[in-house]
């Protein structure tokens, strides 16, 4: 719900933005277990479900995590580290990593979704020391952290940038044949 309104999802799709800018107001864990919640529900290749998420509120281990993390900007409230278990990821084969990979993507933009549907900001970072994450979080070897997504109030919500259209992007049948529906 945003200001009390259910969304359509393609609202929601079109709405979410990378928010980076963020007012100092916590976020209700009941709102956090719902993200998180979403993101367990995502796609996940033969239901492998190779994701970890850790969560971090505590405002000194969100500041330490900033100085490891050039991507991470402003005053998140909270932040979600989505890694990959490589032992649950080699039940996949070959594929298993790359599946992972797939799955954890979507897992995110499930969160940043339904965070979005709540009235909070969400912004993927990749830019961060992994060493460094890994050694700060106590994460495991076997346990590879791939993105963070910071959350929180945005101060404002950036305007949608420009994209580009189906018939330049969509092509039938065959690669060059472009929609023109």
């Amino acid at each position: 719900m945003l200001g009390g309104r259910f969304l359509e999802l393609i609202t929601a799709i079109k709405g979410r933005r990378a928010v980076r800018r963020f007012r100092e107001e916590p976020i209700s864990l009941e709102h956090l277990k719902k993200i998180l919640e979403a993101g367990i529900w995502a796609p996940s290749g033969s239901n492998i479900q190779a994701w970890e998420f850790i969560l971090v509120t505590d405002k000194e281990n969100i500041e330490k995590i900033k100085l490891i993390s050039p991507g991470l900007f402003d005053n998140p409230q909270a932040l979600i580290v989505l890694c990959i278990n490589k032992k649950r990821a080699e039940k996949g084969g070959r594929l298993g990593e790359n599946t992972a990979l797939m799955d954890i993507s979507m897992a995110a933009q499930n969160m940043m979704l339904l965070a979005y549907s709540l009235g909070i900001g969400s912004c993927p970072v990749v830019s961060f020391n992994k060493t460094a994450i890994r050694e700060l979080l106590n994460i495991p070897e076997h346990v590879d952290p791939v993105l963070i997504l910071s959350f929180g109030y945005p101060k404002f919500w950036p305007k949608a940038p420009r994209r580009r259209p189906l018939k330049e992007v969509v092509h039938v049948e065959e690669y060059g044949k472009h929609f023109e529906g």
